[in-house]
């Protein structure tokens, strides 16, 4: 007997695991959704600030189908915030591993054009995907970032980088917008060109901060004939 369908996407009537990952999370904004929640609960709000082309609609549906499939789920916050959240799910927090192995994939396309725009979210996953883990095996740095409303924390430790919200600390800061620090680490624009043109303030460990943004690169593009 079939099993009984948890989305509202196309069913494929295959047994491959594949085809079963795009039902779950195949339909558009699905798997960017799952990226803004990787950092902890969001708002309605917050997660369509973080998908600026989303509908209120189009997010509720996709946050509905998430929900029923078991990878999203909903919780209200206690007082004094009292507000209805979205988080990932245990379950739901194992997609970050194929949605690394995605990004590293696709950005190697000769379409890919790293200055659109993108969220402070997913420049933070960013860091987690493309980090140089030889590189980092050498290396001990806690770095603080203001991106907007978004705050995080990461720490390179162990060959490996770990990020949580929280407010900035360490031996640096970074305050900019996501798609200006992205400029720097994975452009080579130099920390001073952004802060003269007003775009970027950097306090603390600047040779940190430096040696930091050496970490990450991206892949080379796949040669097409």
């Amino acid at each position: 007997m079939k099993s009984q369908k948890v989305t509202d996407a196309r069913w494929y009537d295959d047994a491959c695991g594949t085809a079963l990952a795009l039902e779950l999370v195949g339909e558009r904004w699905s798997l960017l959704i799952l990226r803004e929640l990787m950092f902890g609960a969001r708002r309605f709000n917050e997660l369509r600030g973080g998908l600026p082309g989303i509908s209120a609609n189009v997010l509720t549906q996709r946050l509905a189908g998430l929900e029923a499939a078991g990878i999203v789920q909903r919780r209200k916050l206690p007082p004094p915030a009292n507000v209805q959240v979205y988080e990932l799910t245990r379950w739901g927090y194992e997609a970050e591993e194929p949605i690394q192995v995605l990004g590293r994939w696709a950005v190697r396309s000769p379409a890919h054009d790293p200055t659109l725009p993108l969220s402070a979210a997913s420049l933070m996953m960013s860091f987690r995907t493309m980090i140089d883990r030889t590189a980092a095996a050498a290396v001990s740095i806690r770095a603080g970032f203001r991106l907007g409303a978004d705050t995080f924390n990461a720490t390179v430790e162990g060959g490996g980088i770990a990020i949580e919200r929280g407010e900035p600390g360490g031996a640096f800061t970074v305050e900019s917008d996501a798609a200006t620090l992205a400029s720097v680490v994975y452009g080579g624009r130099p920390f001073a060109d952004a802060e003269a043109a007003g775009e970027l303030t950097l306090t603390g460990n600047r040779a940190a901060a430096e040696r930091f943004v050496t970490l990450f690169s991206l892949p080379e593009k796949v040669a097409v004939e």
